[in-house]
């Protein structure tokens, strides 16, 4: 077999099971697990997988930049976005992650709704900056122009002097095993700091997240309160969410 369709292969399996190990997949192809190792380096190394002990799971495509990101799934991040700013309570004080999705969340906060919003995104503030009764606080910091949202170490200092209600936070991977994780290890840093900093984390996340990976860890699922996801999703996908000790939302 050529490398080319052996990698093809790989994606394949990746796609259908959710993750391929390396051992048992060397010995179905009756080629050496270095190998087998070899070509998932190399796919990695093109982005179209994430590489963990023993094999790989699915690499998240949420790795676009921000305005292509707004384009995609536009009326499902609506949707999402919706069902979060349900979850706001009047006189909280809720910290608003980047990302296109929590900006549906800020357009659908209600206009009578009386809350504190500290966000490290200039895209959210922006957004509630029409508000009519919602307080908003930006953190500042080095702009992240990916996620368009503030990160360094001037942002953690003014973050670690904040204590918020909820969390809703932006991840390109939500995964059972590997947990929450991002493609920026700054930013993978400021997300943790910010849960670390809140009662409960919230996470709004489309199809293509669910069951991916990226480089960089943020949390363990199991610190996870809320996942907010969409109905109808292959309930192999959602078993081993189900089965945690996070609360499973499908709008």
């Amino acid at each position: 077999m050529l490398t080319s369709e052996r990698k093809a292969l790989i994606q394949q399996v990746l796609r259908l099971d959710g993750r391929l190990i390396a051992k048992d997949f060397s010995q179905k192809m009756g080629v050496s697990e270095d190998t087998i190792r070899r070509d998932l380096r190399e796919l990695a190394g093109e982005g179209l997988l994430q590489r963990v002990h023993g094999g790989a799971l699915p690499a998240s495509p949420a790795v676009a930049d921000f305005g292509s990101r707004e384009q995609v799934g536009a009326s499902v991040k609506a949707r999402l976005g919706q069902a979060a700013a349900r979850m706001i309570q009047p006189g909280q004080i809720v910290f608003l992650d980047g990302g296109t999705t929590n900006v549906q969340l800020a357009r659908h906060l209600p206009d009578d709704l009386r809350a504190v919003v500290v966000t490290h995104s200039p895209s959210i503030a922006v957004e509630l900056a029409r508000h009519p009764s919602v307080e908003v606080e930006l953190v500042g910091g080095r702009l992240f122009k990916h996620s368009i949202v503030a990160v360094g170490t001037t942002s953690a200092e003014a973050i670690s002097r904040i204590r918020a209600d909820l969390f809703f936070m932006g991840a390109t991977g939500v995964h059972p095993e590997t947990g929450i994780t991002t493609g920026d290890r700054e930013e993978a840093a400021i997300k943790s700091l910010i849960a670390r900093q809140s009662a409960e984390t919230i996470i709004l996340a489309t199809r293509e997240k669910l069951g991916a990976a990226s480089p960089y860890h943020i949390m363990p699922l199991a610190d996870v309160g809320t996942l907010v996801t969409v109905a109808g999703l292959p309930e192999e996908l959602l078993q081993p969410f189900r089965s945690s000790s996070l609360a499973l939302v499908e709008v």
